[in-house]
């Protein structure tokens, strides 16, 4: 398809999103039709659909929404005009105050005075809007239309403000493809890391300490083999391991520019009548760490990583499973180095997160975060940094989009955004470069011609939260983990109970060999055992009864329901660790 026809396809971020802006614009005036009453908000695209803000006492039910999802196919028949006008200030609050709609009111009078007030008009409705959209009603595609949820909101995000309805929708140009979007939510929800996390046996989440996860024993296992993974990887790549204080003192926040930048998100308290925080991050006592002797050129770049504890205050209703939490451990990593050494040391870093990335069969976009508002050091400084980061990703031949003014406070960043298996991505990875934390930290180092230089540094992740990373491969296998990183490899299930001893002497012997195995001795059907390991995706069943205790066989199943048949546990077990030893998907 040429670039002048993907202009109007969803190929086309602005067009998609223009698509999507109109759907929110035919659900209000679908609203207003069926319910007069109701007061307007706001009705924004977003990254997958649109949404249309409520005031109105309780959320709409399932036949509501089917009811205004009717009304929206008829406006969309209707091909009614979209038109944009212009109002002074005055007039256009007097208009929104005429149609009695406060919070329209609300956001006019808090325009910036030289600001534009615009409108769209289609039909009978009109509405305070920015724009853009598309130019009638009939470019969408009615029976492609679904709202999806009706959750509560505040006003404005502010938990002290009006509680409103916001009611989800998702539009497509055509009803297959609306069909194949609802077969992956489907999907999704058989995969919620939450449902599987539960039915698994991996972790849980307890009211008395909301966004504070409980692992498991199964899901200890699962973490320390991905923790085993990291510190692998890490040490073949240079890196030495560090831990620092989960708590230091206000002034070392203070000179790290955390306290004036993010003192909202950390907790903090009093000792011996000075203030502290709970880290929330991991760079500060990675500074004081390098900073605690003398360094010369010759051991540049020096690789340091830390799996640390941290504590961030998420508000409430951002909570969500392992995906947003208030604890998690962090895979921080910090890399000192001489100005001369960045290139190398990012494109070393990056060469680094395609190892571990394709481990877990997962492919990645990458975002350039350009200078933010609120930022420490000059714009030649932020200039520079982000150039280096831009040559070294492209002598690499690798694409990348800007993401304008999302930087780190302290210098800009690549970030790594992670496609899994149902195509949904996933921020996981970053880089962020820093020429601002060694100098304010005064961090040194020795040069070739014997005087004192400044190092630069980059911050950098692979995995991110790993608590949240165990939700991302979750929901990625399923729940199916390869057999490497599977909490339980092998479940031994008997036939009979004369086959109870053989399946005690296999697991033992499994075990001394590196492996994790279960037994199932139970006095049930072998159908029913076979059911149920199947359903706690382990991925080997070995089977045993009379004859494989007289063969000195086990008979084996997959998890996917193949029969390998029968085989000794030595061939078995050879099957089993050339698997995990080459981490095999």
């Amino acid at each position: 398809m040429s670039e002048e026809n993907k202009q109007y396809t969803f190929e086309n971020e602005t067009y998609r999103k223009t698509y999507w802006h109109t759907c929110s614009h035919i659900l209000a005036q679908a609203m207003k039709r069926l319910h007069p009453e109701v007061k307007l908000a706001i009705g924004p695209s977003i990254d997958n659909g649109f949404y249309y803000d409520f005031d109105t006492p309780e959320p709409f039910s399932e036949t509501q929404l089917e009811e205004l999802e009717a009304e929206m196919r008829k406006i969309c028949k209707e091909k009614l005009k979209l038109e944009r006008f212009e109002l002074p200030r005055a007039e256009a609050i007097k208009f929104m105050e005429d149609k009695a709609e406060p919070y329209k009111v609300e956001l006019i009078n808090d325009l910036p005075e030289d600001a534009v007030i615009s409108f769209y008009k289609q039909g009978d409705f009109t509405d305070l809007c920015a724009g853009p959209h598309l130019d009638s009603t009939g470019r969408v595609k009615g029976n492609a239309i679904k709202l999806t949820a009706c959750n509560a909101a505040y006003w404005r995000g502010d938990s002290s403000r009006q509680t409103l309805q916001r009611i989800y929708g998702v539009a497509f140009p055509k009803k297959d493809e609306l069909d194949e979007y609802l077969q992956r939510i489907e999907e999704a929800k058989k995969r919620d890391h939450r449902k599987l996390g539960k039915e698994l046996g991996l972790f849980m989440l307890r009211d008395e300490g909301p966004g504070f996860p409980f692992f498991l024993p199964k899901g200890m296992v699962l973490k320390n083999t991905l923790l085993d993974y990291w510190r692998e990887v890490h040490k073949k790549y240079g890196y030495v391991e560090i831990s620092t204080p989960i708590m230091l003192n206000r002034q070392l926040w203070e000179r790290s520019g955390h306290w004036d930048h993010y003192k909202n998100n950390m907790y903090t308290t009093v000792i011996d009548d000075v203030d502290f925080a709970v880290k929330p991050m991991n760079c500060p006592g990675g500074m004081l760490v390098y900073a605690s002797e003398p360094h010369s050129y010759k051991e540049l770049p020096l690789r340091v990583g830390e799996i640390g504890l941290v504590h961030r205050h998420e508000l409430s209703g951002a909570l969500h499973g392992l995906f947003r939490v208030r604890c998690f451990n962090q895979d921080d990593a910090h890399v000192f180095m001489t100005r001369d050494q960045m290139q190398d040391v990012i494109q070393e870093t990056v060469r680094l997160f395609d190892e571990v990335y394709s481990v877990f069969g997962l492919s990645y976009t990458i975002e350039l975060s350009t200078m933010p508002e609120d930022h420490i050091g000059t714009v030649d400084e932020w200039e520079r940094n982000q150039e280096i980061l831009k040559n070294a990703i492209t002598a690499m031949g690798k694409e990348f989009v800007i993401n304008e003014g999302d930087g780190a406070f302290y210098g800009p960043k690549l970030d790594f955004h992670l496609s899994d298996s149902l195509g949904r991505t996933w921020q996981c990875g970053t880089i962020q470069l820093d020429s601002q934390l060694p100098e304010r930290f005064e961090l040194e180092y020795v040069g070739e011609d014997g005087q004192k230089h400044r190092p630069v540094m980059i911050h950098r992740v692979v995995l991110g939260s790993i608590e949240r990373f165990i939700g991302v491969i979750t929901e990625h296998f399923a729940g199916a983990f390869p057999a490497w990183l599977s909490p339980v490899q092998v479940k031994v299930l008997t036939v009979t109970d004369r086959a109870n001893s053989y399946a005690a002497e296999i697991a033992a012997a499994l075990d001394a060999k590196g492996f994790r195995p279960e037994t199932d001795i139970r006095n049930e059907k072998i159908g029913k055992k076979i059911r149920e390991a199947t359903l706690e995706k382990i991925p080997y069943m070995l089977v045993v009864g009379d004859r494989d205790i007289e063969n000195h066989t086990v008979s084996i199943r997959t998890r996917a329901g193949e029969d390998l048949g029968a085989m000794s546990l030595d061939e078995f077990a050879a099957k089993l660790r050339e698997e995990v030893d080459t981490r095999s998907l």
